[in-house]
């Protein structure tokens, strides 16, 4: 951190719309302005088969994962668009692309923050303002120690035993994820938007040279596969 730099912190729960309407506020207010929202709020719930959890902590994942983006984009979105230019980062995740045994409310909103960042891309195409959505990696954080608290009876075997060894081999480096949330936030990444990147298998840094290709495809998006995508003739 340098001398011209300043934090400003203000604690609260993303799930609340005051809460996200008083973040704004008080960083357009103290910064002058608001270019960039990275939102990485995120909470893994209670783990096992969704017969098996209870509903308030269900729906509490959804709330978290997926409302709180949504509510401090409608928040911070309006002033974007009025000065012409921002950059909207939804950290994402593996639960997006595959389903996840005893995770299903992670999952789900992970899929769901996704296809909300290519809403949103849609919503602003012109605005000079860029959705893009992150997919860190294997990160050794906080919810792997959760997943390795919830024991195989939840998380299924082959997939406890992913996490343990993410744990011995200490995962992917968070530097990726922090040097791709960079790119997206900087005016190098202009025009690419409504994207799922992974900060560890996509070449994102030579996206630049392919502005138009992204745009004019599917790429870094979800779809749907049909049988002819997987040379099926039925």
């Amino acid at each position: 951190m340098t001398e011209d730099q300043q934090i400003l912190s203000h604690a609260g729960d993303v799930s609340n719309p005051e809460t996200c309407q008083e973040i704004a506020e008080r960083a357009m207010a103290a910064f002058g302005g608001l270019t960039i929202l990275v939102n990485n709020a995120g909470v893994l719930g209670e783990l096992g088969r969704i017969e098996d959890v209870a509903w308030e902590d269900w729906a509490r994942v959804i709330a978290v994962n997926v409302f709180g983006p949504a509510l401090l984009c409608q928040a911070v979105i309006p002033r974007m668009r009025s000065q012409g230019y921002g950059k909207i980062i939804n950290v994402s995740g593996g639960g997006a692309t595959k389903p996840l045994e005893g995770m299903s409310a992670y999952a789900a909103s992970k899929a769901a923050l996704v296809r909300l960042t290519e809403n949103l891309a849609l919503e602003l195409c012109g605005a000079g303002v860029d959705v893009n959505a992150i997919a860190p990696g294997a990160l050794n954080t906080r919810l792997l120690d959760e997943m390795l608290a919830a024991g195989p009876a939840k998380l299924g075997e082959e997939f406890y035993q992913g996490a343990i060894r993410q744990r011995e081999t200490g995962g992917n480096s968070p530097e990726h994820a922090a040097a791709l949330s960079v790119f997206l936030a900087s005016s190098a990444s202009d025009g690419i938007s409504g994207r799922l990147i992974s900060a560890v298998w996509d070449d994102w840094a030579s996206l630049p040279d392919r502005r138009e290709e992204l745009a004019a495809g599917d790429v870094y998006t979800l779809r749907r596969i049909v049988p002819q995508d997987r040379g099926l003739s039925w």
